[in-house]
């Protein structure tokens, strides 16, 4: 049977390929022994090349088995599965939310035996229709499950999906003595522990695996990787360093960052400095994404500039460098996100520019965890048991965003207090408990690891062996290769030039505000008369603000005036001075204002009463305008705060928004637009309802002036 797995992996990764002695012994516990296994493996070990295999050997048997299902987080990942398994003469076909219309062929081909390999997303498990018609004969015939990216099962890992959770139901519906594959590359200890637990059964020994369950941990080493870490003190230093030495990079590669803005911004300022680059979000269309993946691919560019979204799934063998602009939040984290480079290459680079705001955006992005308590049955509470809900139908009746509503109702589906069903949500009615202490335990793991990322970025030892150490591999040693080990490859010194022009890129201010023009659904639901289009009468037009909490360059300043815990205090000059040139260029450049302002009108803060009336102020004073008032907040304190979703957010602000007579008295007189001034313009519903007010006392029209906007 060797000799015959041999062969398979010849077929699929070339004549000089040969079966690491742990992947033999996974295909061996799979293919013989029906055994349920976890692979733990470094990026590049040839995880893939065990499942393919071992499909090919119960295929080939006088009876041969069912499909194999393999449950895969990514469209991208999927898509690089299909064309591996074909070239090993194994057909795979994939059900996922872009082939909707082949769904029943495919599901046709499975029940006539000519599918070897089905790829599905966990998010698919619990599509009714998928989960309903498919699942139960798919689970019936399945000759062998793979778990990918396995460590997405565990709410400890750096990657946790609710999705997969609905796994257990899944292996509960196998036949007897079907094999199980989990793999994953990045898991440590506590992670593998989890994982393995909800592969198998009761464990005999609670501080270890399930004693069902093969574990093959392997060492975590990537000899090809040079780790380094550069510590420079700026945005703009970053930027500049990106741009003097991208030429010194070997190949093609991958510079990450933590937001949407950063990729951004970093993409366009590396191709005003001559660099042929292409940003990657999640905020991109799947179309322009694989175009940009392609182009990296075919190494038709020098880099593509990254969120997260570039993760797990991509695979270019010969990538020769990854840069990260701003830490992950975590070391696991961060070894699977350089683990993309040099698989296929002798060298890779690989380094780090830490950004003293990196801690900002690691609490931004946990501040949306599991909601607390009182939100979850406040959930569970408008949710009947006889007639579902959509989650859009919801959202006005509760007090979450629509992302993390969607996420609380995949936990607690998992859970059994709800059930996705065709139309909607229903509660179930079950007894359910909020688990707190394990939701702090898990916040007090996250908090860990970022404290880990801080000191990999601070040790004096070697880099690798930390990165491994926090992955609980046993054999870590120093490798010899990274600035610790060895002399640092890469100074931090930034040319005049690219620093100077990476200061007036980012010290540019300016962004727009774009309006609303339609209420949020299910106003009525929380007792507001309003739907649909917002009267083009009651409409503000595009407004500005000076930059975004997430940029690189104003980013950090406006954090201080108007993130949470800022405190009030009167409008400072630089940024007063920013105010002025946005002015200037809303009204001279290309796409300006269509009429000179007339008067400024602040919103009124409980918040930040004196940064709001100064802002007011300076701009009245520069622009030689009438300082006319302010819209005044009428209902209960609080009304004025943030809201967890835009209908909730339109309840608190309807009928509590007020104009003053005297303001009003002189807003119809007006032969030109309102400039509106406020600090932060989060969801956009304050501005919008109270340019709504101006506009109804008489306002000929509305221009929004915000010193931040999130994202």
């Amino acid at each position: 049977m060797r000799q015959r797995a041999e062969a398979v992996l010849r077929r699929l990764a070339g004549e000089d390929a040969r079966l690491r002695e742990d992947q033999w012994r996974a295909i061996e516990a799979l293919v013989i022994d029906e055994r349920r296994v976890l692979c733990v493996q470094r990026t590049g070990w040839g995880k893939s090349a065990v499942y393919f295999v071992a499909t090919a050997l119960l295929r080939e048997r006088a009876e041969p088995t069912g499909p194999t299902v393999i449950v895969s987080p990514l469209l991208a990942l999927m898509r690089n599965q299909v064309e591996a398994a074909g070239r090993a003469g194994i057909r795979a076909r994939t059900i996922n939310s872009a082939n909707l219309d082949e769904w029943q062929e495919i599901t046709a081909e499975i029940h006539a035996g000519s599918v070897d390999v089905l790829l599905i997303s966990p998010e698919r498990l619990n599509n009714p229709e998928f989960r309903d018609g498919v699942l139960p004969r798919l689970a019936a015939t399945t000759g062998l499950l793979v778990v990918d990216e396995a460590h997405c099962v565990s709410d400890w890992g750096h990657d946790f999906r609710p999705d997969y959770r609905r796994l257990r139901t899944f292996l509960g519906n196998l036949p007897e003595r079907t094999p199980v594959l989990a793999t994953t590359a990045t898991a440590n200890a506590r992670v593998t522990r989890d994982v393995a637990e909800q592969l198998g059964t009761e464990p005999t020994d609670p501080t270890g695996p399930r004693s069902d369950v093969l574990v093959l941990r392997g060492s975590l080493d990537r000899e090809s990787l040079r780790l380094a870490v550069l510590d420079l003190p700026s945005p703009a230093h970053r930027l500049g360093w990106l741009a003097d030495h991208l030429d010194r990079l070997p190949g093609s590669g991958i510079v990450y960052t933590l937001t949407v803005a950063s990729a951004t911004e970093t993409a366009e300022f590396l191709r005003s400095r001559g660099w042929s680059v292409a940003a990657y979000t999640g905020q991109a269309e799947d179309a322009d994404r694989r175009a940009a993946e392609q182009d990296l691919l075919d190494n038709k560019i020098k880099a593509l500039v990254a969120t997260s979204a570039l993760g797990m799934g991509f695979d270019k063998p010969d990538l020769g460098f990854v840069v990260h602009l701003g830490a992950p939040p975590s070391p696991i984290a961060y070894y699977q996100q350089v683990g993309r480079a040099g698989r296929a290459v002798e060298h890779a680079e690989v380094l780090l520019l830490p950004g003293t705001e990196d801690a900002a955006i690691w609490r931004y992005f946990a501040s949306l965890a599991f909601p607390p308590e009182e939100q979850v049955r406040a959930v569970l509470a408008a949710l009947p048991t006889d007639r579902p809900l959509s989650t859009q139908a919801l959202e006005p009746l509760v007090d979450l965003r629509r992302a993390r509503l969607e996420l609380m109702l995949k936990v607690l589906d998992v859970d059994g207090a709800v059930r996705r069903v065709r139309g909607g949500w229903l509660a179930t009615g079950e007894p359910w408990v909020y688990d707190a202490a394990r939701l702090r335990r898990v916040a007090a793991a996250r908090a860990a690891e970022q404290q880990a990322m801080l000191g990999y970025a601070a040790t004096t030892g070697c880099r690798m062996r930390y990165l491994r150490e926090c992955l609980d591999d046993a054999e870590a040693a120093d490798c010899g290769r990274c600035d610790r080990c060895a002399e640092a490859l890469f100074s931090p010194e930034v040319s005049p030039a690219a620093l100077t022009a990476a200061q007036t890129f980012l010290g540019r201010p300016g962004v727009q505000i774009a309006p609303k023009k339609l209420w949020p659904t299910g106003l009525a639901a929380v007792g507001v008369p309003l739907k649909g289009r917002i009267a083009p009468s009651e409409q503000a037009l595009p407004g500005r603000a000076v930059g975004r909490l997430s940029d690189l360059g104003w980013g950090g300043r406006l954090r201080d005036l108007v993130g949470p815990g800022a405190p009030d205090g009167p409008l400072p000059d630089d940024v007063a001075a920013a105010v002025i040139e946005v002015l200037k260029a809303w009204a001279h450049g290309d796409d300006p204002w269509p009429a000179r302002p007339a008067g400024v009108v602040a919103v009124d803060s409980r918040t930040r009463p004196v940064l709001i009336g100064s802002l007011a102020e300076r701009i009245a004073a520069v622009g030689r305008l009438p300082l006319l008032g302010r819209v005044t907040s009428v209902g209960p304190a609080g009304g004025d705060g943030p809201r967890g979703n835009s209908a909730q957010r339109v309840r608190a602000l309807h009928g509590n928004l007020a104009v003053p007579e005297e303001l009003a008295a002189v807003l119809a007189g007006l032969d030109g637009p309102v400039l509106l001034v406020d600090d932060l313009v989060d969801s956009g519903w304050t501005m919008t309802m109270a340019a709504r007010a101006l506009r109804q006392a008489g306002a000929p029209a509305v221009l929004p002036l915000s010193l931040a906007i999130p994202t």
